[in-house]
């Protein structure tokens, strides 16, 4: 039976992060923060071309608005081909904002 840790050490593993110890969980860790820094930056992107339509659409610009979409989609797209957004979020998204344009034609 293993003796417990004295209080301090066990103050001192919780305060810093515990880091793998395997080589392969060592890789695995590696991998996780390159393609977490890669998702943040797919996702950021979204989120600008979606505003950029969602701007136009509350401006009644609907050239601006068609315009904007135009971008819009195939990057909206693309992040669900890349799963950073499920592929029925990102048609339900595609799918609302062409009808939010549609409307500003009438």
């Amino acid at each position: 039976m293993s003796r417990p840790l004295p209080i301090s050490s066990v103050q001192q593993v919780s305060a810093r992060s515990i880091m793998a110890n395997t080589k392969s969980a060592k890789k695995a860790a590696r991998q996780i923060t390159r393609r977490t820094a890669i998702n943040k930056s797919r996702r950021s992107r979204l989120r600008g071309v979606v505003r950029k339509v969602e701007e136009a659409i509350t401006a009644g610009d609907r050239p601006a608005a068609l315009a904007a979409m135009a971008q819009a989609e195939p990057a909206i797209i693309r992040a669900a081909q890349k799963n950073v957004v499920h592929r029925n979020a990102a048609r339900r998204k595609v799918s609302r904002l062409a009808h939010r344009i549609a409307k500003l034609a009438k």
